[in-house]
């Protein structure tokens, strides 16, 4: 039994003697952790000064090689957080996710950038790209599970997505617009959120109230109001809110070109607030309740003086008088 033993143990000994290749090796290093690296490529990245690690990112970025510019570029990062180098590694970090089709940890990685390290200068071309990804999200782009398994679209992530960039840079090149596609965001929810996103349009008229986008976002604020009114069957200060903002449109921005298309949608409000009065006029009227059938009537002649409704409202108002009159 012995020399059995002593058999089997001089195979292991032998066995473990000759080197061998892993197909899927792992690598350890201090401080560093494990990483996976392909048969014959262990280490090749890897360097042991910033600069030539750095370089190392790039150039492999430049050859399309995004796997390994990520690599090289984390470890950078890792290794010199407070380098002269470090910038420049976490955007490499950035970019080459975003080439490899993941634009959530592009995004975060981007995010980092611009958090950690503020005097970049590249700082809005990493905004502008964080509002690349966020357009495709916008658009209707699946989120992914655990960053794997795509599984749904998300306006609330999207919108989260555009108030980091619109924090990060307010007055940036795609500042304005970021805040713009957040009131679009909430327009796109599977239940439209027409009064969050009036409220966004709104915030971009006063904050960017010197630039051209600032009409556009006023404009846009009162047909959420308007999309809201078509959805608040009882709730006429709604359509007063579309109103107004057309209202402050028209006078802000007369020779805008959307300027007919608003005073078209003052004119329709004001027809449907007209006959809502006159409804809730003839409820009173029927349960002869007079006072508040004349009080709805006059509304109707406030609100469209020169409709047919107005002309009947007339009529109604002088026959009520009689009545009271008896």
């Amino acid at each position: 039994m012995n020399q059995r033993r002593l058999a089997w143990l001089g195979i292991v000994l032998i066995w473990l003697a000759f080197p061998y290749r892993s197909p899927a090796p792992l690598i350890y290093t201090p401080g560093e952790g494990w990483r996976y690296e392909k048969a014959g490529g262990e280490g090749k990245w890897v360097r042991t000064r910033a600069k030539d690690q750095l370089e190392v990112a790039q150039k492999a970025y430049d050859a399309k090689d995004f796997g390994t510019a990520r690599k090289a570029a984390r470890r950078t990062v890792a290794s010199w957080p407070f380098s002269d180098y470090a910038p420049q590694a976490q955007y490499l970090i950035a970019s080459s996710e975003q080439a490899l089709g993941n634009d959530e940890k592009a995004f975060k990685a981007y995010q980092k950038l611009v958090e950690k390290y503020p005097r970049i200068d590249n700082y809005d071309e990493a905004l502008k790209q964080q509002f690349e990804i966020a357009n495709r999200f916008l658009a209707g782009k699946y989120f992914r599970v655990f960053g794997l398994v795509p599984l749904f679209p998300s306006m609330d992530r999207t919108i989260k997505y555009y108030n980091q960039i619109v924090k990060s840079g307010p007055y940036s090149s795609v500042g304005p617009q970021a805040q713009m596609n957040i009131g679009a965001a909430h327009e796109n929810k599977w239940i439209k959120d027409y009064p969050e996103a009036a409220h966004a349009y709104e915030r971009v008229a006063d904050r960017y109230s010197d630039q051209p986008i600032a009409g556009e976002a006023l404009f846009k604020a009162g047909q959420a109001y308007l999309k809201q009114a078509k959805t608040a069957e009882y709730d006429q200060s709604v359509s007063s809110q579309a109103i107004a903002t057309f209202s402050d449109f028209n006078t802000l921005f007369p020779d805008h070109e959307k300027a007919a298309e608003a005073k078209t949608a003052i004119t329709a409000l004001r027809t449907e607030q007209a006959r809502g009065s006159f409804q809730i006029a003839r409820y009173y009227e029927k349960r002869r309740r007079w006072e508040g059938a004349q009080i709805y009537f006059n509304e109707v002649l406030i609100k469209d003086p020169d409709s047919k409704l107005a002309e009947e409202a007339r009529r109604r108002i002088e026959e009520i008088k009689k009545r009271v009159q008896k």
